[in-house]
């Protein structure tokens, strides 16, 4: 009897996961596994426009977890499961990371080496309106090389939502 090995790649862990993440209209970010002491650390992070609350983390961490106790996909090993939400300071890479940061302020590096930090106004999914200093300027998401949103300490009351930290931890095995 062959036994299954204590690891699991990165493609196959994010399909088996992205159904599930998907019953409550969130979208899987990314899933790693990574070795932490004699358990493995399974990290998941989901988002959906509008943001997520840590009731909406607790919900995807149960039906996570109880997906994960019917398959062995994890292998036999103990893990740690982690299911939280995107940090500020990822970086915007698709187009949907763009849009849940419509009036933040970024800083982006295009190809060409220059760079432009501006607020967002809007996003396509082709591209993002920026308002850099007064003057609309459009950023092709090909164009990009970087972007990440800017965080701000003195920003004005009321221009912003609450951010509310989301993450959930699950003890598995």
């Amino acid at each position: 009897m062959s036994r299954k090995p204590d690891h699991t790649d990165t493609t196959s862990l994010e399909n088996f996961l992205r159904p599930i993440v998907e019953q409550f209209g969130c979208d899987l970010e990314a899933a790693d596994v990574t070795p932490a002491g004699r358990r493995r650390l399974l990290r998941v992070l989901v988002d959906r426009d509008g943001g997520i609350s840590l009731d909406d983390v607790a919900d995807v961490t149960r039906a996570i977890s109880k997906a994960l106790d019917a398959d062995d996909i994890m292998g036999d090993g103990a893990y740690t499961l982690e299911v939280s939400s995107p940090g500020v300071d990822r970086p915007l890479t698709l187009p949907r990371h763009w849009r849940r940061n419509v009036k933040r302020l970024v800083a982006v590096t295009l190809h060409t080496g220059s760079k432009v930090t501006g607020r967002i106004r809007s996003a396509s999914d082709e591209a993002a309106e920026l308002d850099v200093n007064g003057k609309a300027r459009t950023v092709a998401y090909a164009d990009v090389a970087k972007a990440k949103v800017q965080i701000e300490f003195n920003r004005a009351a009321g221009n912003d939502e609450p951010e509310t930290p989301a993450d959930g931890t699950v003890e598995e095995n």
